[in-house]
């Protein structure tokens, strides 16, 4: 078969938790998926991270999986993308292929002292003209330091060119063309924009912050647009088939909901949440949020975004599962919720790890407040839920005081776009229609969009579009005066947060 004969793009959307690798047909419809979980390392308080092999072994089995569900090979797919979770950061030998240290996760907090000693007396801002982030934990370049630092003879080994530094795409990339035998080393400009080291206006690593963390430039992978044909796969199932697009995950979703124009947003409900406004050819800075690039095309100019980071949205749920023991699934908490008519007066604040946008306090630790006799698990459960709406709230308002520009709707994905009371309370919380893709998986068919384009299974981006459809659509139902006494209360709720640590 050949490939202008070829039925799907394929993409890999490797998260936090789970890689899928996913199908899709010319009309934008998923025909496979394939999901495996991996293992969550927490060694100590704030330290989280992941084996690279185990998600490289997660990653061969999806893939195999999904091509037998529908009887597919690599005749029948036109190209390959990669989503990737963003900031993690995997070194590994470049004879063995084998990482040096498991992954750093981007929740992960061990790098908090580092960063405070690289800011200085400059501050946290030193590097955000150029770079468009604050010194952070969340970001990949302190990760780096941190590892070349702890692991003996990393340092000497990276500046003689015996180690890569991969964010996740570069890692799985480097294994599906060939790893030791020819591997491409490259990364694309939207996980680049992620590291703390690339100049977001020229595309290109930056000096200055390579110099500040000590990272040898010959560590680091090519920096590439996210639509063009990277190297050909060598991995059974797949042999030949072209890799052509590779998005951080959050663009990756951007991409998927088909926000090509400057203004379109979206939030993506995960671990964590992601708001994400595209700002076109312009970069947009503002001290809350995050500037970073949403894709770019081939030799095209780039596109901006401005980023709201929320760190912990689905994970809370997912520790009111695990750690509390009050839902048995991560799907429970909506009934629970719905045993109640409203929150009773509790508000919980998920700075399990910190605050990120629009706070940016590493000193803030979770809070559940204005508990009384009264309160139950269902109020508890309630409050998670509205907590997630009021953290996207607070990042909405971020961006519209940036850009000026006040927001029609918010297209939604994610697990979590699921529970119907958390949509409605959304659309409550901000004012505005919450609108859900009817392709939950938003971040895989973006890889599979850039890919799509980059080998012309799709002509164009207004192709795109028209394969992009609503499920459902959401109206505020509350006035705005609740709204306003609500959030107001949030707010003191986060207050209590704030200098824990």
């Amino acid at each position: 078969m050949t490939q202008d004969a070829a039925r799907y793009v394929g993409a890999i959307d490797q998260g936090t938790t789970s890689t899928r690798f996913i199908l899709v047909d010319s009309d934008g419809r998923i025909a496979a998926l394939a999901q495996r979980e991996h293992t969550q390392i927490h060694l100590r308080a704030g330290w989280v991270e992941h084996d690279p092999i185990e998600i490289w072994q997660r990653t061969c089995e999806v893939i195999d999986a999904a091509l037998a569900r529908c009887g597919a090979n690599a005749g029948d797919v036109a190209g390959i993308g990669i989503a990737n979770q963003r900031e993690t950061t995997v070194i590994w030998d470049r004879q063995t292929g084998r990482p040096i240290h498991n992954a750093i996760v981007w929740q992960d907090t061990r790098t908090a002292s580092l960063v405070r000693e690289l800011a200085g007396d400059a501050g946290l801002d030193r590097l955000r003209e150029r770079t468009g982030l604050p010194l952070s934990t969340y970001f990949s370049g302190p990760k780096v330091g941190w590892i070349l630092d702890h692991v003996q003879g990393a340092r000497q080994r990276a500046q003689a060119g015996e180690l890569a530094f991969g964010t996740i795409d570069s890692w799985l990339l480097w294994n599906l063309t060939g790893g030791t035998e020819g591997g491409v080393h490259a990364t694309d400009v939207t996980n680049a924009s992620r590291t703390l080291l690339m100049d977001i206006e020229t595309l290109e690593w930056h000096d200055e912050a390579l110099e500040l963390m000590g990272i040898p430039a010959v560590l680091l992978p090519e920096i590439r647009s996210c639509s063009e044909v990277y190297g050909e796969a060598t991995v059974t199932g797949l042999a030949g088939c072209p890799v052509a697009g590779m998005l951080g995950d959050q663009q990756a979703a951007l991409f998927g909901q088909a926000c090509f124009s400057a203004g379109e947003a979206k939030n993506t409900y995960g671990t964590g949440s992601f708001l994400l406004v595209n700002t076109g050819e312009r970069v947009e800075r503002t001290r809350s949020l995050l500037s970073s690039v949403a894709y770019r095309r081939a030799d095209q100019p780039a596109r901006y975004v401005l980023e709201g980071s929320i760190a912990v949205t689905g994970a809370a749920v997912q520790w009111l599962r695990d750690k509390l023991g009050i839902i048995d699934s991560a799907a429970a908490v909506e009934d629970l919720a719905r045993t109640v008519t409203d929150n009773g007066g509790v508000y919980f604040v998920p700075a399990f790890s910190g605050l990120f946008a629009p706070y940016w306090r590493d000193d803030a630790r979770g809070a559940i407040v204005g508990l009384t006799a009264y309160a139950n698990a269902g109020h508890i459960a309630r409050a998670v839920l509205e907590a997630t709406a009021w953290q996207t709230r607070e990042v909405l308002d971020a961006v519209v005081d940036a850009t000026g520009a006040p927001f029609g709707e918010l297209r939604v994905d994610g697990g979590m776009t699921a529970n119907d009371l958390l949509m409605q309370f959304q659309a409550d919380a901000l004012g505005v229609p919450v609108v859900r893709a009817a392709v939950a998986e938003t971040t895989a068919l973006g890889a599979a969009f850039a890919a799509g384009l980059a080998v012309g299974f799709w002509s164009g981006q207004d192709e795109l579009r028209e394969r992009w459809r609503a499920d459902r659509r959401w109206e505020p139902q509350a006035d705005s005066q609740w709204r306003e006494r609500e959030h107001a209360l949030w707010k003191k709720a986060v207050q209590r947060s704030l200098g824990w640590v």
